[in-house]
């Protein structure tokens, strides 16, 4: 099944830790582009992020968003620095008999002292961290590759319909191919018949030329290629994976054969025909833009 490069979709997590939110969403690109925008928390999670999205992704421009609430306050606690706070009276005591000078200090004074008390963020969890993580992706990937895919068959079911028309252009090019040839037989006999003003046509002369020209403006092997080509294109639509890049390779060999086809035509019908499977072409190159 193909997939669209434009997608969305959003996971949320929650456990004892806290509460994490992902949103993804993605436009064309030629290659993976992820740009990941997430707390400082996880940041020494994004190579796993980054390893768990290329699983399911190969092409787009995918933007990342992850929040986070944290419920873990209580993984921060405060020390009591006893020696730096024995150290401070030391001194203080010091200072009172080296300056004589009454010693004041009273606890409420000591305890703001710097490094008395300290903050302390318990180390974290980086399994149970990216466990809520993962799951909160797990949902949003799911919705993600969802949107993906209800496009791709959406463009799928498009893309079968252009080629369907593409088939008949090519089939008009080949009925038409053997009138054009006994179209130009007719006006070569009338013209030499008018020229020489006689019926005594040399045959074989009037047959050379038609050979001539039927090799200056001979189709068969664009139309060949063509018709193999929108075989390819068909099938391609119906394998699995990523496709885009076959796809786009297989619409510009179309676009050359349907140059040579227009370069060669001298017919005005069949110079319409080979316009109108340019322009078709062109509308099949635009929609792949789009297939992962």
């Amino acid at each position: 099944m193909i997939r669209s490069m434009t997608g969305f979709g959003r996971g949320d997590a929650v456990s004892t830790l806290g509460k994490v939110s992902v949103e993804m969403k993605s436009v064309n690109h030629r290659y993976l582009d992820m740009n990941i925008k997430m707390p400082r928390k996880f940041n020494a999670l994004e190579g796993d992020i980054r390893n768990y999205i290329k699983k399911y992704i190969q092409r787009g421009k995918v933007d990342i968003y992850i929040n986070y609430e944290d419920y873990s306050e209580q993984n921060v606690s405060i020390k009591y620095n006893r020696a730096v706070a024995k150290e401070y009276l030391s001194y203080f005591e010091q200072m009172s008999e080296e300056f004589h000078l009454e010693n004041d200090i009273r606890l409420s004074k000591l305890v703001s002292m710097p490094e008395v008390f300290n903050m302390q963020q318990a180390e974290e969890d980086e399994e149970s961290l990216w466990n809520l993580l993962k799951e909160a992706l797990d949902t949003a990937v799911e919705r993600f590759l969802a949107v993906r895919d209800k496009e791709g068959q959406q463009l799928k079911e498009d893309l079968l319909g252009k080629l369907s028309y593409m088939t008949e252009l090519v089939d008009c090019v080949e009925e038409r191919y053997p009138q054009i040839l006994a179209d130009y037989r007719a006006r070569l006999t009338a013209k030499m018949q008018d020229i020489l003003s006689s019926s005594n046509i040399d045959e074989s002369r009037i047959a050379a030329e038609v050979v001539i020209y039927a090799d200056k403006c001979c189709v068969d092997e664009e139309t060949v290629r063509l018709k193999s080509h929108i075989k390819q294109v068909s099938e391609a639509l119906d394998s699995e994976g990523s496709v885009g890049r076959k796809l786009d390779f297989l619409v510009q060999e179309m676009n050359r054969e349907a140059n040579t086809m227009l370069s060669k035509s001298t017919d005005g019908s069949l110079t319409d025909v080979a316009i109108n499977l340019k322009t078709e072409i062109e509308k099949v190159r635009e929609q792949i833009q789009n297939i992962e």
